[in-house]
């Protein structure tokens, strides 16, 4: 019996600022009954979605009574590394407050490079190395969240949706789990927003006319509802790992369907 009614899947983008409309900013939602079709932004403003939009947009639908589940392909935290070179306690609500204090990039008019170059914020006091890597990135061979300015970087997209993981999960509070910091468990009421993996799920699902920015999102709602019918989703949420893993990964976070 599938456990969501809703799935959602979002293919991020750290260009420009939070407001600005992006054409790599993609939304794909599926249902019980439907498929994962393109979520397009609200008439009248810009064609294509904000960071700011798309949170604002999450933050309504997660409001509703449809338990739901989310996937963002940008990470959720950072390497253990940088936890102990900037000595930090081990807590992620803590970091996110610490990240979004240094690296206000959810302000208008902010690019992440504002940051980076030391025109706002204090991104030089939380740092990151393109040496560390995470343990769920090591296991799927997935870029460091600090490798900057090359193809395929989720740095930039990490780095801008942070503040607005923090503001969903302000504006939600224990109705949003934020899985796994919140637990490997899936509690029966409430929804679930996490980390997702394009290349971990688009294999299955050709892109046929889809950008490759589409086709990202769409493998991700897809492969959630199609998981969440036949099983995997309930076994991808407890994944096989070790005890050391584990304890990394309760700082860390994880990516979904990365055994």
């Amino acid at each position: 019996m599938a456990r969501f009614k809703r799935y959602i899947g979002i293919d991020y983008s750290g260009a420009a600022t939070p407001t600005t409309g992006l054409k790599g900013l993609r939304v794909y939602l599926a249902t019980e009954k439907k498929g994962a079709i393109e979520v397009l932004p609200p008439a009248g403003g810009s064609k294509y979605w904000s960071r700011r939009g798309i949170a604002l947009w999450l933050a309504d639908r997660l409001n509703e009574d449809i338990k739901t589940v989310v996937g963002i392909d940008h990470g959720f935290s950072f390497p253990l590394r940088y936890f102990e070179q900037h000595q930090l306690t081990l807590d992620w609500p803590a970091f996110l407050d610490d990240f979004e204090h240094h690296w206000p990039t959810a302000v208008d008019d902010t690019y992440v490079d504002h940051v980076r170059h030391a025109m706002v914020g204090d991104g030089a006091a939380r740092s990151g190395n393109p040496r560390w890597r995470r343990a769920c990135e090591l296991k799927c061979r997935a870029k460091s969240v600090f490798h900057f300015d090359v193809q395929g970087s989720v740095a930039k997209s990490t780095h801008a949706g942070l503040p607005w993981i923090r503001f969903l999960r302000q504006h939600q509070g224990n109705r949003l789990h934020c899985w796994p910091f919140d637990g490997w468990a899936v509690p029966d009421e409430g929804s679930v927003v996490l980390e997702a993996y394009p290349a971990v799920y688009k294999k299955d699902y050709p892109a046929g006319d889809l950008t490759p920015d589409q086709h990202d999102a769409f493998s991700v709602a897809q492969w959630l509802r199609d998981a969440d019918r036949d099983g995997r989703l309930v076994a991808a949420f407890q994944p096989s790992l070790s005890t050391e893993e584990r304890r990394l990964a309760a700082i860390e976070g994880w990516i979904l369907g990365v055994n």
